[in-house]
């Protein structure tokens, strides 16, 4: 069992930015591939990005990237988003998941999933 947690989320003007953590206790987070989702009010769970479980490969949805990016500590068990250059439609619930194996942009094969940090994006 791996038990998640997010935070750093809030409320920030258009062009600001916030870095999201993701906290992990339980199995060794290590050994798990993390992705961040976001979902908007009325719309489905989107993919936004992924991480490896050494670190060394990262994927990024079209829609941000070059403007958000993922890391990992592994010694303190903690997965990051900075996200940069942020615009009202980055407005959502972003949830953290970890699975076994590859990283993945498809929610449906993560097993562990975080309870969700709030990020509004003011015009």
């Amino acid at each position: 069992q791996v038990q998640l947690v997010e935070s750093g989320g809030g409320l920030v003007q258009a062009g600001g930015s916030l870095k999201l953590s993701c906290a992990a206790s339980g199995r060794t987070s290590s050994t798990y591939a993390v992705g961040w989702f976001r979902q908007a009010p009325g719309k489905e769970r989107d993919f936004v990005a992924a991480i490896s479980r050494g670190g060394l490969a990262t994927y990024y949805s079209d829609s941000v990237r070059g403007r958000f990016t993922i890391s990992r500590d592994n010694a303190n068990n903690i997965v990051y988003l900075q996200m940069n250059s942020l615009q009202p439609e980055d407005t959502a619930v972003y949830y953290c998941a970890c699975k076994g194996g590859l990283s993945s942009r498809y929610s449906q094969e993560y097993d562990y999933w975080g309870q969700g940090t709030q990020v509004t994006v003011s015009s």
